[in-house]
């Protein structure tokens, strides 16, 4: 059976009561509007003119208002925009009680902040239609507020947290030897986690290596490969791996644990002032420049290779580019937010336009680094991408002083050993073992601190048997760039295919009361040379390795043959390799 309800007013049940404010002038039509919101089971409070209403609405914070458009000592107009200056962000619902039908009057009712209208004389069920109505729209209104609010504590949360993990971050990612006089940088973020990476660490040896990487998007998701990256390199780079190794490494790891479709693009340099050179391997960055003295561009260096993370180790390729580079030369090298900046007009900054850049500071290569930061500036308005600038100058360089501590040298007395390890053809294609050699001698308390002297000599020594013992490469032909080019592509080719020898390396060390005396002997299974002693060391960047190690030490000698060298290191309880 249908139940059919009764015409006229409704109890609103479903809602709680509310607070409304009833203004009019009319006491007559101020009590019969007053009587039915009082039947609807709301609460009035009733007012004559727009000022009484101004201190209603103060005073009771009402949750609705019908505002008469005419009264004296101040208008409905007013006291609405007051009233909505009052309740700020809070929606307080204003109808306007008006018998005016002017197009003109009802739009000047909307702009003093109304709401809604309500025509004399007043029907009662479209009155509870529209209080109905409003509070429906207060109530969303409200639960809008509060989840906004939630929001912006949960937002306000989670920037604390990622700006603590961002303190950690740039301790872990920006580390290292950034503050090196030959480096300049300058990196602007996208958002607050760049997904640009600058890393730079000194070698035992003296030298440096810098990493420039660029991670696909912006924020914390692209900066999720950076804490890796960065423990692989400084640690191996710390403990004297070649770039090969890094490279090999970092992308195995990388590829290991990021999620597919994030990679990273990067440029691995690894800085030589001792012989002169410079490797650089770009995988996915543009290209990098290296100037001469004058600013002059004398190499490109492209991307010959696929970022980090993406190749399988066995398709991975870590050989790099070596080149001659003298002292004052200087690398450029940029991430793509660089040549895509736009200016206001939409155009990108472009490699044209930075060629051209460059070309016009040939004789000032000081200013070419500030002159194109102003540049960038000048030209665009606000970043589309994290933007990383770097320049690194061909200087001397010495890494920060060690300290000795005493309780290193308490047992150096133990220290008394012969120590002899041969490496085979398998393991010297497959890995570098100037690392382990490291290790092992930095075990001997007070050694560690001449870890560069030793790293150059033992790495002249590995060198001259593998590539002149093993390899039979000839060093004459590393006169000019394009001879390091074939050197190198040889010695790689030559590496790769390596089936047969071996390098046996016999330490000794002998300690006193002083310090201790290092025996080094390396001998290979190659055929020798005839001219073994320290004087076929020629002008040029060829030969310059066993001069270096002659220096270093107290005595070198080679035998006969000439497959065999061995060198004597002597070396003091208090001194570095850098006091």
């Amino acid at each position: 059976m249908a139940v059919h309800r009764p015409q006229g007013l409704v109890s609103d049940q479903q809602s709680s009561p509310l607070k409304i404010l009833i203004a009019d002038d009319n006491p007559t039509d101020r009590m019969i509007l007053g009587r039915l919101v009082a039947r609807l089971g709301h609460q009035v409070f009733s007012a004559e003119n727009g000022l009484e209403a101004l201190v209603q609405f103060s005073a009771h914070q009402p949750d609705l208002v019908l505002l008469d458009a005419l009264m004296p000592v101040m208008d409905g107009f007013e006291a609405a925009r007051r009233m909505k200056l009052q309740s700020g962000e809070n929606l307080i619902p204003i109808i306007f009680l008006t018998s005016l039908t002017e197009t003109g009057a009802l739009v000047k009712c909307l702009e003093a902040g109304g709401d809604d209208f309500l025509t004399k004389p007043y029907n009662p069920v479209i009155l509870q239609a529209k209080i109905q109505a409003f509070n429906r729209m207060q109530d969303m209104h409200q639960t809008l507020q509060d989840q906004r609010d939630l929001l912006s504590q949960q937002h306000e949360r989670l920037l604390r947290e990622q700006e603590l993990a961002k303190i950690i971050f740039d301790r872990v990612a920006h580390a290292g030897s950034l503050d090196a006089s030959n480096v300049r940088y300058v990196q602007t973020a996208f958002a607050m986690f760049n997904g640009d990476i600058l890393l730079a660490a000194y070698k035992p040896s003296g030298g440096m290596h810098v990493l420039l990487g660029d991670f696909t998007g912006h924020g914390l998701s692209a900066a999720i490969g950076a804490m890796p990256l960065a423990e692989v390199f400084y640690s191996m780079t710390a403990r004297g791996f070649n770039l090969r190794d890094i490279l090999l490494e970092a992308n195995n790891k990388l590829r290991r644990i990021l999620p597919v479709g994030i990679f990273c693009c990067a440029v691995l340099i690894e800085v030589n002032p001792d012989k002169g050179l410079i490797e650089v391997w770009n995988g996915g960055l543009p290209e990098v420049l290296l100037l001469g003295q004058q600013g002059q561009l004398l190499h490109r260096v492209p991307s010959t290779h696929l970022p980090l993370a993406v190749a399988s180790p066995e398709r991975f390729d870590p050989i790099p580019t070596v080149l001659p580079m003298a002292p004052g030369e200087r690398l450029l090298c940029w991430t793509d937010g660089v040549i895509e900046s736009r200016n206001q007009a939409g155009e990108e900054f472009g490699e044209g336009r930075l060629a051209e850049f460059i070309s016009r500071f040939e004789r000032h290569p000081q200013a070419i680094f500030d002159g194109l930061l102003e540049e960038l500036e000048a030209f665009h308005g606000s970043p589309e991408d994290d933007i990383s600038l770097l320049e690194v100058v061909m200087q001397p360089l010495k890494a920060p002083p060690a300290t000795l501590l005493h309780e290193d040298v308490r047992h150096l007395d133990a220290q008394d050993w012969q120590l002899a390890y041969t490496f085979r053809a398998a393991s010297i294609r497959e890995h570098n073992p100037l690392p382990f050699l490291i290790k092992v001698l930095m075990e001997v308390p007070g050694l560690r601190y001449h870890a560069g002297r030793l790293f150059i000599i033992l790495s002249e020594l590995y060198s001259n048997a593998l590539e002149h013992g093993l390899l039979q490469l000839d060093s004459s032909i590393k006169l000019d760039s394009r001879g390091f080019t074939r050197y190198y592509l040889e010695r790689n080719r030559r590496l790769a295919a390596l089936q047969d020898g071996w390098v046996r390396v016999v330490l000794d060390h002998r300690p006193d009361v002083a310090g201790g005396t290092l025996a080094i002997e390396m001998e290979d299974s190659g055929e020798g040379f005839v001219e073994h002693s320290a004087s076929r060391v020629h002008e040029g960047y060829a030969g310059r390795g066993l001069a270096l190690v002659r220096a270093l030490s107290e005595e070198l000698r080679f035998n006969v043959k000439g497959n065999k060298v061995t060198v004597v290191f002597v070396w003091q309880l208090g001194h570095t390799d850098f006091s």
